[in-house]
């Protein structure tokens, strides 16, 4: 990844602050619906069993169209990308705002999900620009960009909270427009500007197959617990699914100029921290999705206090981002790092799944939910960063789109599973908490066995480090010695 940026240390600090605030914001409009999601429901006529695709939409869009979006980066220019997704994002923001049907509130979403595929693999791009070379700098980077993530998804059921109760619902999407306006002022200004050199055809196929495919897949399950997981519909609409993926895979195989270079898997440890991102999301977003629904339809909070509630999470996480994290790592390197972390999160999970009709926010939330913020704290950022370092530095993009991908996958195949588990058990009963509590219950323990198993697969599938002085930091992802384990 060339082109690095030399600017003066208080530009590139305000520039810095502009990549990990559209890390914050594209990772807060995922979660910060969560809170609004019964007043949605009232007043757009959304079934139980589909209110989910207010979330979907998003997430499939967003992580079907990450790979794309890197490419884009790499061929047009970070800082080009960049801003065309924060106007792409503005536009489907105001749509969802002004929605009074269904069909145009998902079509808003989706176009939310659009800009947030192009803002994300950018601004990671962008960030190596700018702080690549200096290993010091680039982790201290990494570490705030890396915070921002979970923070925003946490922190936007606070403001989900705040603004559905003093305001309405149509605010968590119309809070995008000044941030996007203030960004698109800004980028210009800040970044870096410049191309990496890469040049070539737009796989526009490839990118259509792979997320018609995600988004069958996701489709197919959400629906299950209606139509049966035996019917004739689901394991039609899955069988699609895994001929279009395979299609996708296929196209990726043969192109001269695929959207993913199929081969990239082989460099090590690529392939499993990205498997580790995969999981990481597929466990901690029906946490949140789960743990906004159980505070409002079975502790009867209303919307603020619902979002308030959450709060500790996020300054755990900001704390476990910025200021754990990073020397953990540094003395136990990335691998034992995830591992321990998705395993402290598989404990945060099974503890919220003994939640009780009558619980309180004490007893059967708080403790529970600070064990879980702590895992996700530990283990993103050694995930994140040994994804990133395999790539070759050319392939900066699209090594930021497949980690994104994979966490946005993770999160809505993870969300789409524990939604249908969790309405088999009762969680579609809305006039009873006792069924919602099992339902919900059962969610929580399933996303606690899916980060067990990640930690699992990561203690098997990474390679662990070389040793290395305690000056270096084991996320650099330039070191590929500390971080990649080669």
């Amino acid at each position: 990844m060339s082109g690095v940026d030399t600017t003066r240390p208080a530009r590139r600090g305000w520039a810095l602050g502009l990549i990990a605030a559209a890390q914050f914001m594209v990772i807060m409009d995922t979660s910060i619906i969560g809170v609004a999601l019964p007043r949605m429901q009232e007043d757009l006529g959304f079934a139980a069993e589909n209110l989910s695709w207010v979330f979907n939409a998003y997430v499939v869009a967003f992580g079907g169209l990450l790979l794309l979006g890197g490419r884009l980066s790499d061929m047009f220019g970070a800082r080009r990308m960049f801003s065309t997704g924060w106007a792409v994002l503005l536009i489907g923001s105001v749509i969802a705002g002004v929605a009074g049907t269904v069909g145009v509130e998902l079509t808003g979403r989706a176009l939310q999900g659009v800009g947030a595929a192009l803002i994300a693999p950018s601004a990671l791009t962008l960030l190596f620009m700018l702080f690549g070379a200096d290993p010091k700098e680039l982790t201290r980077a990494l570490a705030l960009y890396g915070a921002a993530a979970p923070a925003g998804g946490t922190a936007g059921v606070f403001l989900g909270g705040v603004l559905t109760e003093y305001l309405s619902w149509p605010w968590v999407f119309y809070i995008n427009i000044p941030i996007a306006l203030v960004a698109l002022v800004a980028a210009p200004k800040l970044m870096p500007g410049g191309s990496t050199g890469a040049r070539g055809s737009i796989d526009v196929v490839g990118a259509v197959t792979v997320t018609a495919g995600l988004g069958a897949a996701v489709y197919a399950i959400v629906r299950a617990p209606a139509v049966g997981w035996g019917s004739a519909q689901t394991w039609g609409v899955l069988l699609a699914a895994v001929v279009l993926l395979g299609v996708f895979l296929g196209i990726q195989g043969t192109r001269r100029e695929p959207l993913m270079r199929l081969s990239i898997f082989r460099t090590p440890n690529l392939g499993a921290a990205n498997l580790a991102q995969l999981l990481l999301g597929a466990a901690w977003i029906p946490m949140w999705f789960f743990l906004n629904l159980y505070l409002q339809q079975v502790l009867g909070y209303s919307a603020f206090p619902s979002g308030a509630a959450l709060l500790p999470m996020t300054i755990l996480i900001m704390i476990g981002m910025i200021a754990l994290a990073p020397p953990a790592i540094n003395r136990f390197g990335p691998k034992t790092m995830i591992v321990a972390g998705l395993t402290v999160l598989a404990v945060g999970m099974g503890w919220l799944s003994l939640i009780r009709p009558g619980g309180t926010f004490w007893v059967d939330v708080l403790p529970a939910s600070l064990v879980a913020a702590l895992g996700m704290s530990l283990a993103f950022i050694p995930s994140l960063g040994t994804a990133i370092s395999s790539a070759r530095p050319d392939e900066g993009g699209l090594a930021a789109g497949l980690v994104n991908t994979s966490y946005q996958v993770g999160s809505a195949l993870g969300l789409a599973v524990m939604t249908a588990v969790a309405a088999s058990y009762g969680a579609d009963q809305l006039g009873s908490r006792p069924a919602l509590a099992d339902g919900f219950s059962a969610a929580f323990l399933g996303a606690g066995l899916v980060a067990l198993a990640g930690a699992v697969l990561a203690a098997l599938t990474l390679r662990g480090p070389r040793p290395q002085p305690a000056s270096e930091p084991a996320a650099h992802p330039r070191d590929t010695e500390a971080a990649s384990g080669r």
